[in-house]
Order: C-alpha cells, then structure tokens, then sequence
C-alpha cells in the first residue's frame, strides 16, 4: 500500500506546525512505508489530484490522508468516491476538524504510529446531485451564521477573532424563523418554518455543538434533526444543551426538536436559500440528500483506551 498526504497549507493557525511534526515522525518509517505528500495549490486541487493518483496507479492501493482540517477531508472525499483502488483518513491540523470528533478528537488521529497502522472501515457518505459530505449537512440559522462569518471575515472590527460572534448576532436578528419544509423517506417532518435543521453522519459541527449525539456512520441511515422556530429567550437558555449534545434526552426539547433516522430527505425552500455541507456554503433552495452506505473506506486508528478501532453509539434516542 502507498500512503499519501494530501497536506493543505492554508488549513488552519498550527497546521504547519502539526505538518512538520508529522513529517518528522514519517522519517522512522522511511525503509519500511511507501509514502509521498502533495501540497495542494487552490480550493478544489486535493480532489483532482486524488483522482488523477488513482487513475494513473489502477492495480495500486492507495491510501491518502486529508492533512488538514474538514474542508480537506471534504475534498478528498470527492477524489476517493467511486475508486476502487483507494481509501482515506484524516491527519487533522487545520482550523475546523469536526469529523474526527465523532472517533473521540483530534489526538487519536494524530498519533502517527496508529494512523499507519488504522483499521480500513467502509462507512456511509452524504450525496447532493454531484456533491458529497463526510461529516454533515446543515442549513437554517447554522448557514446564517456561516454566510455572515464569510462576508465579514477580513473586516477590521467585524471579522477575524469576532466573525463567530458578528454571525450568531446577525443570526439571532435574521434567521430565527426560516422558510424551509423538510421531507425524510417521504414523510413531512414540518410545517414550513424551523429555526435549523442538520442531517448527519459524523456527530459534531461549528466547531463544538454535538448536533447527532447518537449518529453511526456504518447505518447506511441519515441522522435528521429539526428544530422548530423558538423565541431567543429560548434559543439563549437551551443552546448549551444542544452543545453538549443532550437535546434529544432533554425534556425541554420535546415540543421543539423532531428527530428521524432516514435514507434520504429532500428539502424545499424559497429563492436565495442555501445549505452548508461539511462547511462549505452551497447556494441551492430545492436539494435532495441520500445516503450512500459504505460508500467509502476510512482508516481510523485504535483508541487509546480500549483498544478498538470503531467508535459507535451506545443509546439510541426515541424518535420525537
């Protein structure tokens, strides 16, 4: 097998530092690994490389890693689908690296020794006409924010370390009732309206709110959870739930939160809407998202504390 770094400089503030850690470490393993990095140059190079790496070795097993943070993972993820010849895992060192939080966090991936030696796991992926997502989908107020965040972050006082907040306030001002219905294996889960929606297959997103506490990505089902418009008083008072990944337990949820586990949704809104897909924003007002079980193999290396190279949930909530 040949192990590649797909490595993204602009991925984060201590990627560089992470990158050359890792380097470091490959130089034990230089009479006994076939290994090489690529360096991508532009948004989208990481998935034209990969493909072209596949085709150029068919008869090869090729394994590439995402060195950088989820929107690597994202594009690599698009150069492995449908190839035969290769599968992927995660060296996380860029800014956001949700996806790993749903195997325990970054450290476990960033023990080289055990990333070498990781157990290839077929898990499902998200599929949007030709686009696909690794960890989750979302939109309503969570791609409020993210459309903010990407319009002020080079603003002196609006953007940088204040970007998060300048979204959630333009959020909390704009898109706390968004027009959206929501279909899941054909069944209507809402009424028109709803504060956000994600459909997951990894469990974390925006950095640390646990949306799909009990999501598995070996299901071949989607995770779907809406949350219906709610005063801000509300969304104030509960939002640390929904961080802390409690919300389908919560009783407080109950009346707000409608829970599924599907194959496919199919969304439709107005003009001008749009979702985010493993962080990037998609501008799209009717979309379908399916999922493809299996759909490719991911190296994850054995936890630490047990041994085990598979994390899945251990509870499954009540459909609500």
């Amino acid at each position: 097998m040949k192990h590649i770094f797909v490595y993204n400089p602009a991925a984060g503030q201590n990627n560089k530092t992470l990158f050359e850690r890792l380097q470091e470490k490959l130089k034990e393993y230089d009479e006994k690994l076939t290994y090489e990095f690529y360096f991508t140059k532009a948004p989208g190079d990481a998935t034209t490389f990969v493909r072209e790496r596949c085709a150029a070795e068919p008869e090869a097993q090729l394994r590439f890693y995402a060195c950088g943070g989820d929107g690597t993972a994202n594009e690599v993820l698009h150069g492995v689908v449908g190839q035969p010849n290769a599968s992927m895992s995660c060296y996380p060192c860029g800014s956001g690296n949700d996806f790993v939080k749903y195997y325990g966090g970054a450290e476990r991936f960033l023990d080289v020794d055990a990333l070498l030696n990781a157990t290839e796991t077929p898990i499902d992926v998200m599929k949007i006409d030709d686009r696909y997502s690794l960890n989750v989908t979302n939109f309503g107020f969570d791609t409020a924010v993210a459309r903010t965040m990407d319009k002020v972050r080079h603003k002196k006082i609006l953007g940088g370390k204040n970007a998060y907040t300048t979204g959630i306030v333009t959020a909390l001002i704009k898109a706390m009732k968004n027009d959206c219905t929501v279909w899941v294996d054909g069944e209507q889960i809402n009424d028109g309206k709803m504060l956000l929606c994600t459909v997951a297959n990894g469990s974390y997103v925006g950095g640390a709110f646990n949306c799909a506490p009990h999501s598995d990505n070996t299901d071949g089902l989607l995770e779907v959870c809406l949350v219906k418009p709610i005063s801000r008083f509300t969304f104030l008072k509960l939002v640390n739930v929904y961080k802390e990944g409690t919300h389908l337990d919560d009783p407080r949820f109950h009346n707000i939160v409608v829970y599924r586990r599907g194959k496919s949704v199919r969304v439709s809104a107005p003009e001008g809407f749009a979702y985010t897909l493993d962080g990037e924003i998609v501008e799209q007002n009717e979309f379908t998202i399916d999922i493809c079980p299996g759909a490719v193999r991911f190296a994850i290396p054995a936890d630490p504390a047990t041994g085990e190279a598979q994390t899945t949930p251990d509870t499954e909530p009540a459909t609500v």
